[in-house]
């Protein structure tokens, strides 16, 4: 069976080349650090779906049920700090910052 997370990483990485110095890292930390903030594994499994195929966060409507959809926006504000971190920050410092 596969590792969720190195597939996911293997996925994302080849949207970040060019963009960032270290894109595993950036890949992991969106992983282990921004998508670990969203509980629902519903919009949890939308997000990575939608970095790992655009390296960006993106949730498509129909990638949730309709019941969820309300929630993409919250979802976005939720994971915008650790996600900036992620991306600007070294992984360290992204790591060891507290989530407010």
């Amino acid at each position: 069976m596969p590792d969720p997370r190195g597939e996911f990483v293997r996925l994302c990485a080849p949207h970040m080349v060019g963009r960032w110095a270290h894109p595993e890292s950036v890949c992991s930390c969106l992983h282990d650090y921004a998508a670990a903030t969203v509980e629902d594994i519903d919009l949890r499994e939308a997000l990575l779906r939608g970095i790992s195929e655009t390296g960006v966060p993106t949730i498509e409507t129909e990638w949730v049920p309709p019941s969820k959809q309300s929630q993409i926006g919250a979802t976005f504000t939720k994971i915008a700090k650790p996600t900036l971190q992620c991306m600007f920050e070294p992984v360290e410092l992204a790591a060891a910052s507290p989530q407010k």
